[in-house]
């Protein structure tokens, strides 16, 4: 048998090499396992962004909630309201049905009261106030108007009447003096004097409430007082005072 003889140098060499491979098992192993650590760290952090946005989207779906929760909170306590508001309503048509029976025979009392007045008043602008009165009674027994706008057409009326109290006027119609029809200009101040200029010859009168008589006065000085008031009620000069003839003891009677 033969040996063959190994150098000692020979053994560490071996051992290194394979201390060598070792190493580079473990250092590709490591970064193996590196890079699966880094993908699984991606996949992490993916996973972690989506369920951060989830949490966010949850979180606004809450709010949104505690949104609509507060809003029907607020629609109910309306809703609430309204339907007190409506029995409120029903309660007040219940009694307007009342008031409109009981406010029908007022209103047409106080236009019967208004023809009454027509006829114990100065005479003047007859035609005109006689037609507003009848106008109110066709239109008190008209089904498509309300009671309201009747109401407020015969307090209207009433109105009118009124301003003819404190306001001065002049306006153009037929004297009925007797038997006679003159074309004459007419002077109203308020309702404490009614004058005439009759047209043409220009002959002046007043209204007489104790007679319930047209009566004449003198041209002089009354016709220039009479055209002075005519112009002031037209407006063609300006405001001043103006005399007009009355019947102090018609005065001292009222």
């Amino acid at each position: 048998m033969k040996h063959i003889a190994v150098p000692a140098l020979l053994i560490p060499l071996t051992s290194f090499v394979i201390a060598q491979d070792t190493i580079k098992d473990i250092e590709s192993e490591g970064l193996a396992r590196t890079g699966e650590g880094q993908q699984m760290q991606g996949q992490i952090d993916e996973v972690h962004k989506e369920t951060r946005s989830l949490i966010d989207e949850y979180q606004s779906r809450l709010k949104l909630v505690a949104g609509l929760e507060h809003y029907n909170v607020m629609l109910n306590s309306q809703l609430l309201a309204q339907s007190q508001e409506i029995l409120v309503l029903q309660e007040s048509i219940g009694e307007v049905q009342v008031i409109e029976r009981q406010i029908l025979p007022l209103l047409a009392r106080m236009i019967e009261g208004l023809d009454e007045f027509l006829v114990l008043d100065v005479p003047f602008l007859m035609t005109e106030r006689r037609e507003r009165t009848a106008r109110l009674r066709e239109l008190l027994v008209r089904s498509d108007v309300t009671v309201a706008e009747k109401s407020r057409r015969v307090l209207e009326a009433y109105q009118i009447e009124n301003d003819y109290g404190r306001t001065i006027e002049s306006y153009k119609d037929k004297l009925q003096l007797g038997e006679a029809s003159f074309d004459a200009d007419f002077l109203r101040v308020g309702r404490i004097g009614l004058l005439y200029r009759t047209v043409g010859n220009g002959e002046v009168g007043y209204w007489d409430r104790a007679s319930k008589n047209w009566k004449p006065l003198a041209n002089t000085p009354y016709r220039r007082y009479i055209d002075q008031g005519l112009k002031v009620a037209n407006q063609e000069i300006a405001p001043e005072l103006i005399s007009i003839p009355f019947n102090p003891q018609e005065q001292v009677k009222r």
